[in-house]
Formats: C-alpha cells, structure tokens, sequence
C-alpha cells in the first residue's frame, strides 16, 4: 500500500505541474487576446475562451495519458487504450467498474480520481476570469450604448 501512495503522490505533482504550465500557458494567451473580443457581444469572446479552455482540456487530457502510462508500467493493462479509458473514467470520478484493476493497485485509481476532481476544478476556476470578463465588459457596452 505504502508503494502505491507514493506512485500516485509522485504522479499526482507531475499532473500538478503539468496542469500549472498550460494554466500559466492559457491565461497567457487569455491575456494576450482578450481585447480582441472587446463588443458589447459575448460571443467575439467565445473565440478566446474556446482557446483557452482548449488549452485546459489538453492538459486534462496529458493527465489521464500519464496515469495511463503507469497503470501500463505496473502491468495493468497490456493496450493503452485500454489503460487510457480506465484512466479517463477514474479522472472524470464516474467509476463505472467495467475495467478493474489488480487489488495489489487498485487504490491508485482512488488516488487518481481525487487528482482529477482537484485539477478538473482547477480549470474550471480558470475558465472563471475569462467569463467574468466577458460579461463585464459587455454589460459595460451596452450601458454606454444606451
């Protein structure tokens, strides 16, 4: 038990740190394209959110592939499409139980699904700004509008 709390601790800072360069990478382009969506319409913004939330998704999606990759090292699964949907739905916390793992490792799916809930609220506060953002300034053109 105590081998399959530090591998998942270990993979859950390599997630921590992967999902901190594409969030510092998203909210760098946010930053750098939000004024062009300046309207009293939100949807020239959806263009820009789209990107970043683009950018979120591939850095979910780098996670659910690293679990995949050590659920294949520890010889769990034997195809990674496999290991990577099993990864997918512990991440995504739906559990469904269609595809289980050995007992001797079955705590890292556990260990997964809290990383997933962590990160996936992660970017979900992420996507916040940028919808802030573009309500604020389009309630700010329609009241200069009018």
């Amino acid at each position: 038990m105590l081998t399959n709390i530090i591998l998942g601790f270990s993979v859950m800072l390599l997630c921590l740190m992967l999902q901190l360069v594409l969030l510092v990478y998203a909210l760098h382009y946010y930053f750098k394209h939000r004024f062009q969506a300046n309207s009293s319409s939100v949807l020239p913004y959806l263009g820009v959110i789209s990107g970043v939330m683009l950018l979120l998704l591939v850095g979910n999606l780098g996670q659910i592939g690293v679990w995949a990759l050590l659920f294949m090292s520890l010889d769990e699964f034997s195809l990674f499409a496999d290991a990577f949907y099993h990864s997918a739905v512990n991440f995504g916390s739906l559990g469904y139980g269609d595809i289980v793992m050995s007992k001797e490792h079955r705590l890292l799916g556990a260990l997964e699904a809290i990383n997933g809930v962590l990160m996936i609220g992660v970017s979900t506060a992420a996507l916040m700004t940028p919808f802030k953002d573009a309500i604020q300034i389009s309630i700010k053109a329609k009241k200069t509008r009018n």
